[in-house]
C-alpha cells in the first residue's frame, strides 16, 4: 500500500506531502489545476521516463519519494529479498532528476538502475490511465492483459525459455549448414597438419625421457672413457690411486692416535671417507657394465628424436609442448567435423526443443481459452452495469503455429457488440468515444480484481461517462476499495462521492509563480466540493443537498 508521497520541485509543484490510506481515495480539482500531477510524479518514482522539463522553473532538481507498506505484498517482499534490498516492512522509492536531465534512482536508500525501479514498481502499483482504451486497441496489450488476469507468469516464463532453447538450437544448426563448405576446407587443412603428428603419436611426458636417452646414447663412448678414467684414479692406478693413498694415510694416523689420544678421531674420519670412495668405485663399475653401444637402438632413438625436433620446428612450438599442440589440433578437428551422424543428432535436438516449446505453448493456449471464457462473461456483465444492457464482449484467441513467438502461438482480439443484432466486431471499429470509455472501464475494473498489487490508480478513466452510469462507476471503484487501495482522479461528483476519503487539488499564483497544492477534505469540505462539481461555480442549497445525498448513498 502507498502510505506516503513526497514531491518537491516537480513541474508546478513546489512541495507536496501526501499521507494516504486504505480504501478508495478520490482526487478532484478545478480544470487546469493539475489533478493528475501527483500520479505523474508517482509514475516517475516507479521508473517512468525522466525529462529535464519536469524540474520546476528556477530549481536545480526534482525529487519524488514514495513510501509503501509491504504488509501482505509477498511478491514485492520476495523481489526485495532476492535483490538484497529488503529493509523491514516498509519500502521507500526515491527518484532525483537534475535540470540537466540526469536521473538517479534509489530503493531503501540504495542506488539502483531504473530497470530495477520499474521491476519493483510493477509489484507495488497498477496505474490505469484515461487513455487505456487506446492501448486496448492493440492486440499485444490485449494478450498481456489476459495473461496478467490469468496469472500466467510461470507458464510464460517456461514457454519463453522453451522458445529460446529451440531458436538457439535452430540457429546453431543453421550456422553449421551455412558454414559446411568453409568448415570442410578448414578441416582438410587441419587433417593435413595433424597427419604427421598422428603418425608420431608422442606421449604426454615422453620428450624429456627421449631427450635424456638420446644424449646418453650419442655420448656413450665418452661416458665409457670417463668412467674408466675415474675407476683408474680411484683404485686401479699402478703407482697412485685415491683409495690406496687413503689406506696408507689411515695406517699412519692410526700410529699417531696411539701416541696421542687427541688424534683418535682422525682414523675414524679417514675410514668414513674410504667407505664413500669404495661405494663410489662400486657404483662406477656397475655403471660401466651397463654402458652398451647398441647401433640399432641408437638409430631408433636418434630417428625419433629427430622427428620430434623437426615437427616442433614445423609447427613452431617447443618440443616439450608438441603433445599439447597435437591435442589442441584434435579438438579443433572434432569441433569442425560435423559428420552426417552429428548433423542428425543436432537435428534431433532441434526437433525435441521444438516439441517442448509446442507443449508449453499449447498448455498456455488452453489456459488462455479457459480464462478468456471467464472474462467474456464478467466483462459483459460489467458493461451491462455501465448502461450497455445489450452489449456483448468476447475475446477471440487465434492459434497460429506458423508464427511462433516467445509468447506461444496465440494472438488475441477483443470483440464487441453494443447493440442487439449487431455482429461482434473488433474494438477498433466501435465508433463512439463514450462507448469505448465504458468498455475500457468495464475491462479495467474486472481485470483489476485479479491484480495482486495492493495499490490501484485510475487516472480519469471516467471521461465520456455521466449520469447514472457515473454512479455505477463510483460503486464499482468503491467496491474495489474495500479489498485494496484505490486512488481515482475524477471530475464526476458521482464518482468522487464514493470515495472513503477525498483530496482536492488547488492552483495558486504567488510572486509570479504558479504552485499546485493538494488538500485532504473533511466532511463539510467534501460536501462543498461535490456541490461545486454538481453545479459549477454557483453553489446553491440544492447542490449542497444533492452533495450530502451523494455521500450518504455512497456510505
Amino acid at each position: 500500500m502507498l502510505a506516503h508521497l513526497s514531491v518537491n520541485n516537480f513541474a508546478i509543484v513546489k512541495s507536496l506531502q501526501l499521507e494516504l490510506s486504505q480504501g478508495m481515495t478520490t482526487i478532484t480539482g478545478e480544470t487546469g489545476a493539475g489533478k493528475s500531477i501527483a500520479i505523474d510524479a508517482l509514475s516517475l518514482c516507479l521508473g517512468g521516463r525522466a525529462e529535464a522539463g519536469m524540474v520546476r522553473q528556477g530549481e536545480e532538481k526534482t525529487e519524488v519519494c514514495a513510501a509503501f507498506l509491504l504488509d501482505h505484498n509477498l511478491h514485492a517482499t520476495r523481489w526485495l529479498e532476492d535483490n538484497e534490498l529488503l529493509d523491514g516492512s516498509e519500502c521507500i522509492l526515491r527518484r532525483v532528476i537534475t535540470k540537466e536531465g540526469r536521473s538517479r534512482a534509489f530503493i531503501n536508500g540504495n542506488p539502483v538502475p531504473i530497470s530495477q525501479l520499474k521491476s519493483l514498481g510493477q509489484l507495488l502499483v497498477n496505474i490505469h490511465g484515461q487513455h487505456a482504451h487506446q492501448q486496448l486497441m492493440k492486440s499485444e496489450y490485449q494478450l498481456t492483459m489476459l495473461d496478467q488476469y490469468a496469472g500466467h507468469t510461470d507458464l510464460l516464463k517456461k514457454t519463453r525459455l522453451a522458445y529460446q532453447n529451440w531458436r538457439q538450437a535452430s540457429n546453431e544448426l543453421k550456422q553449421i549448414r551455412e558454414n559446411s563448405q568453409q568448415n570442410q576446407a578448414q578441416l582438410q587443412l587441419l587433417e593435413y597438419q595433424i597427419k604427421e603428428l598422428n603418425e608420431l603419436s608422442i606421449g604426454e611426458d615422453e620428450f624429456p625421457e627421449l631427450e635424456q636417452e638420446y644424449k646418453r646414447l650419442t655420448n656413450s663412448g665418452e661416458l665409457l672413457t670417463l668412467s674408466q678414467n675415474a675407476i683408474q684414479l680411484l683404485n686401479e692406478g699402478d703407482e697412485v690411486n685415491a683409495i690406496g693413498l687413503l689406506q696408507s694415510t689411515s695406517q699412519v694416523l692410526g700410529q699417531l692416535a696411539e701416541l696421542d689420544e687427541k688424534m683418535a678421531m682422525l682414523p675414524t674420519m679417514i675410514a668414513e671417507a674410504l667407505i664413500q670412495l669404495e661405494e663410489a668405485n662400486s657404483e662406477l663399475r656397475n655403471y660401466l657394465d651397463r654402458i652398451e653401444v647398441d647401433p640399432e637402438q641408437m638409430a631408433l632413438i636418434e630417428s625419433r628424436y629427430s622427428k620430434v625436433m623437426s615437427l616442433a620446428r614445423k609447427h613452431n612450438v617447443l618440443p616439450e609442448d608438441l603433445y599439447q599442440h597435437h591435442q589442441n589440433l584434435r579438438q579443433q578437428i572434432a569441433a569442425l567435423d560435423y559428420s552426417d551422424e552429428k548433423l542428425e543428432q543436432l537435428e534431433n535436438v532441434v526437433a525435441e526443443a521444438y516439441q517442448s516449446f509446442v507443449h508449453r505453448a499449447e498448455k498456455l493456449h488452453q489456459s488462455r481459452a479457459r480464462y478468456a471464457k471467464e472474462l467474456n462473461k464478467l466483462i459483459t456483465q460489467s458493461m451491462h452495469e455501465l448502461s450497455m444492457e445489450k452489449a456483448k464482449f468476447q475475446m477471440d484467441i487465434h492459434y497460429d503455429d506458423k508464427h511462433p513467438s516467445p509468447l506461444g502461438f496465440d494472438s488475441v482480439n477483443f470483440m464487441v457488440s453494443t447493440n442487439p443484432g449487431q455482429p461482434l466486431q473488433p474494438m477498433t471499429k466501435v465508433a463512439s468515444g463514450g462507448e469505448l470509455s465504458r468498455i475500457s472501464l468495464a475491462i479495467q475494473v474486472i481485470t483489476a480484481q485479479k491484480v495482486e498489487t495492493p495499490s490501484l490508480i485510475f487516472d480519469e478513466v471516467d471521461v465520456g461517462i455521466s449520469g447514472p452510469t457515473a454512479a455505477v462507476v463510483g460503486k464499482m471503484l468503491r467496491q474495489l476499495g474495500e479489498s485494496t487501495q484505490v486512488l481515482c482522479v475524477t471530475h464526476l461528483p458521482q464518482v468522487a462521492g464514493c470515495g472513503h476519503q477525498q483530496l482536492f487539488v488547488a492552483k495558486q499564483t504567488k510572486g509570479g509563480k504558479t504552485e499546485t497544492q493538494m488538500l485532504r477534505l473533511d466532511d463539510q469540505q467534501r460536501i462543498e466540493e461535490l456541490a461545486r462539481l454538481l453545479g459549477g461555480s454557483q453553489i446553491t442549497e440544492t447542490t449542497l443537498a444533492n452533495a450530502k445525498e451523494l455521500l450518504l448513498v455512497a456510505a
